[in-house]
């Protein structure tokens, strides 16, 4: 059956094309008299500094890049050349936008090669490589690839052939060293120590790098790696030196970074909002977080926006219908947001009147489908939506800190 469709739309297509070659040839000569001999100039145009405003979305697992849009407008700015299963990060300076990506000398086969591209953020021309031993391939993360709020360091999440860190001048704009790190993951930046990250027992490690050599020093185990997991964009709040974390019942933790890491007592997300306390029954169904990026802090007000869907334990991938707005400090859930498409990913931008960006999975069938995703701006005062944005993308979305 599908072979006879597709036969008649071919055939009604050459039959469309005849008829308009021959309206053509006959009308040529009307046509020659206006036609227009002056050349076509092309031109190249630069970028601003990347702004607050702004949002940067991949493209989705099947189709590569990160585009840029505006929130006051809707509008396509540009995008940034990112590979699928890449990581990008924007300089803290605004100057450059820095892409941890892996190559095959025959395109998926062949010598294996890591490096950093370093992008032009007014041009967005390529200015080099920075060659690097190795690289994790997961794209759409937040804390694979992140860079210190100086500007001057980088630092890529590495298994080959163990959970280890790279570190990367990009001053110099060179490979420095690498070190092991195992059983933890999710980098965190540690102001005056190095960095942090969660760790498979439970526990946060905080790794010093102002010495020779690293130490890793770990807390106390905290939360359940394996009956009770923390979701992996956990949100890094530089003013307080602290970085705030969801379970997947919805407990919240804060944790006060330093050469040792002090751990809150945690709360319940769904208690704050006057509803029944998340568990890991099976079959019982409550509001619970979910989604590939769950989670958003805006920092300078110390509230929390979390995609929130009625579901079982468990369901931690699932889009959210709601947005829950909790005010961290006084453990209130203070508004409910109802939000259309199942978005999955969720970000919010820092200026003083901040505005949520979701996405939804659109008809694609999942966040993979590339540009499928519709992206909405929404006001989180109001919950208005300001601006609707098709075939955005469907993965990660990042926003100026």
């Amino acid at each position: 059956m599908k072979s006879v469709n597709l036969n008649f739309r071919l055939s009604a297509a050459i039959l469309v094309a005849a008829t308009l070659g021959a309206g053509a040839m006959s009308a040529a000569p009307a046509l020659a008299a206006t036609a227009s001999v002056e050349p076509e100039e092309s031109g190249v145009t630069t970028a601003p500094a990347p702004k607050h405003s702004w949002f940067f979305v991949q493209r989705g697992f099947v189709i590569p890049g990160t585009a840029i849009y505006d929130t006051n407008t809707g509008k396509y700015i540009a995008q940034v050349e990112t590979p699928m299963l890449g990581d990008m990060a924007i300089d803290p300076a605004g100057k450059h936008y820095y892409v941890a990506e892996t190559d095959w000398s025959r395109r998926l086969h062949g010598t294996r090669q890591d490096f950093i591209s370093v992008y032009d953020s007014a041009t967005l021309k390529l200015e080099g490589d920075i060659d690097i031993p190795g690289r994790i391939l997961v794209g759409g993360r937040e804390h694979n690839f992140i860079v210190s709020d100086d500007g001057k360091t980088a630092y890529v999440y590495n298994f080959s052939p163990v959970s280890s860190v790279n570190i990367v001048d990009l001053t110099k704009r060179k490979f420095v060293r690498s070190f092991e790190l195992p059983g933890c993951a999710d980098l965190i930046l540690n102001p005056g120590v190095g960095l942090a990250a969660l760790c498979s027992d439970g526990s946060i490690a905080s790794i010093n790098l102002t010495g020779a050599k690293e130490e890793i020093t770990r807390s106390e185990p905290f939360f359940g790696a394996t009956t009770d997991p923390i979701f992996d964009n956990v949100q890094y709040d530089k003013a307080k030196n602290s970085v705030v974390m969801l379970t997947y019942t919805g407990l919240v933790y804060t944790a006060k970074l330093g050469a040792k890491p002090t751990v809150s007592t945690p709360f319940s997300l769904q208690e704050a909002a006057g509803v029944r306390k998340g568990d890991t029954k099976p079959l019982d169904v409550n509001w619970y977080p979910g989604g590939g990026q769950p989670i958003a802090l805006h920092r300078a007000s110390g509230h929390l926006f979390v995609l929130m869907h009625s579901g079982e334990y468990w369901s931690h991938k699932d889009g959210g219908t709601e947005i829950w707005d909790l005010d961290l400090a006084a453990h209130k859930v203070v508004k409910r947001l109802s939000v259309d498409g199942h978005p999955s990913v969720l970000n919010v931008t820092q200026e003083a009147k901040p505005k949520l960006i979701v996405v939804g999975e659109g008809e694609g069938n999942g966040s993979g489908s590339g540009f499928a995703g519709t992206a909405q701006v929404i006001d989180p005062a109001t919950g208005e939506i300001k601006q609707t944005i098709k075939n955005a993308g469907s993965g990660l979305i990042q926003v100026i800190d």
